[in-house]
């Protein structure tokens, strides 16, 4: 059976990408709620061999298609709001990557998978989004500074943005990065 071409994939975040130039060499990156990896794939090709990654998504399809189109990242198929214990999880990550994804249930755990010392690069829509269509559903969209107000006191935002962009469309979003601070011994 011929192998088919993945769909072409959305442009990464633009912030995100920006936010990547200060992460450290060797880091091992998690693209939560990946999809198809756009953002796995773009800073592998922007940053080839600086980073390793892995990519968890549901989407069995999305994933697969994600390993044809980049097939050094790592896949994980988990279903991210089910309340088990995230196996994948176990020595946390460099730096997590969330874009375009909320469930509140979670964010805590999310935020726990964030080693000491490494980054959150978290963008997703926010209230007033529904002015520009989807999402419009408030269970996914955050409340002006939810994710600042919600991230544990171990962590020094680095940058936060709430408001309206116009590129690659008109939309409400809330974008913050922060650094977990190493531990103390």
């Amino acid at each position: 059976m011929p192998m088919t071409t993945p769909p072409p994939l959305s442009p990464p975040s633009d912030w995100i990408m920006q936010q990547a130039q200060n992460w450290p060499d060797g880091a091992r990156i998690l693209d939560f709620a990946a999809g198809g990896g756009r953002h796995c794939c773009a800073l592998d090709h922007a940053f080839p061999g600086r980073f390793s990654f892995v990519a968890i998504d549901r989407d069995h399809a999305a994933l697969a298609a994600l390993k044809t189109r980049c097939p050094q990242i790592e896949i994980c198929q988990f279903d991210l709001e089910d309340m088990n214990i995230w196996g994948f999880a176990d020595d946390g990550f460099d730096i997590v990557i969330v874009a375009n994804y909320l469930y509140r249930p979670r964010l805590d755990d999310l935020f726990g998978l964030v080693r000491p010392g490494g980054y959150l690069a978290y963008e997703t829509f926010s209230t007033g989004n529904e002015s520009f269509g989807r999402p419009s559903n408030p269970d996914f969209l955050l409340q002006d500074g939810e994710l600042a107000a919600r991230l544990p006191d171990d962590f020094t935002i680095l940058d936060y943005f709430h408001g309206r962009i116009d590129q690659p469309k008109p939309a409400i979003i809330q974008r913050l990065a922060a650094k977990r601070q190493p531990k103390n011994f």
